[in-house]
């Protein structure tokens, strides 16, 4: 009986040599250096870079490098770009990084200077005009600016009556409160530039909007009067002017014809 021997199969693993190993290796960690040393600034932006959280420089738009593995950091800032913040009200859709929760309730109640209320919506026009004062001169320059803008505008309605601030005071409103935000703004070193100030809709509580409405149309009546009085007389006075004025002639006329007659007569 003839007995086989068993088949035994060699596996041989493949020996890398190190120098390809070593290759590998450094193509993998180029790639890691560039992906994590490159960076975009995107259009109507600026970047501010820190190295080791420190302040180093800043950059236009456009494709740059940085110190990889935390070295530098970079923050990007819409430095070109007009921002707004809303206030008393928000606007669906909007997003604005600095536009945080708000009670809109709250925001617009304002007391004027007779000590009657308004509800009063308005929106600030801004621009980022200091990337290094933005984010290292103040803490949170965002919920700082609104803060102030805030302050301004309230004393600026503190300052006027119900009639002004509703009525016939709004633009006078938005160039005060501009120049109020725009020194403190500037006194806080905030690296912002407040551009517009613009009121959206200043109303009465809505407890009394009926009576404020009533004495609105009150005044707009008293002023149609006025108006139409002062056509009327406008209209009377010239037309009585032009009578006075033909009668005294036409006396003048008869006078001097008089005259001619009786020196005819002495003749």
């Amino acid at each position: 009986m003839n007995s086989q021997s068993p088949v035994v199969y060699n596996f041989h693993l493949p020996r890398f040599p190190g120098r390809l190993i070593a290759g590998v290796l450094i193509v993998m960690l180029v790639v890691v250096l560039i992906w994590t040393a490159c960076y975009t600034v995107q259009a109507e932006s600026e970047g501010v870079v820190l190295r080791f959280g420190k302040f180093l420089k800043t950059v236009e738009p456009g494709l740059h490098f940085k110190l990889p593995f935390g070295i530098d950091e970079v923050t990007v800032l819409p430095t070109r770009r007009q921002l707004k913040l809303e206030f008393g009200f928000t606007t669906p859709g909007y997003t604005n990084p600095d536009q945080p929760p708000t009670d809109a309730q709250e925001e617009r109640s304002m007391v004027t200077g007779d000590l009657n209320a308004a509800l009063v919506e308005w929106v600030v026009q801004y621009r980022i005009d200091d990337p290094k004062q933005y984010l290292f001169d103040v803490r949170n320059p965002a919920q700082t600016l609104r803060d102030l803008s805030e302050a301004a505008m309230r004393e600026v309605i503190g300052d006027r009556t119900v009639d002004e601030v509703i009525t016939i005071g709004r633009q006078d409103i938005e160039v005060s409160a501009l120049a109020r935000m725009q020194e403190l703004s500037k006194r806080y070193m905030l690296g912002v530039r407040v551009d517009q100030v613009q009121l959206k809709n200043v109303n009465p509580p809505t407890e009394v909007q009926g009576s404020f409405n009533e004495v609105n149309k009150a005044q707009q009546d008293r002023e149609n009067a006025v108006n139409i009085a002062n056509g009327d007389y406008n209209e009377a006075v010239p037309r009585a002017k032009g009578q006075a004025d033909q009668a005294i002639r036409a006396a003048e006329g008869y006078r001097f014809k008089r005259v001619n007659e009786a020196q005819g007569d002495v003749a």
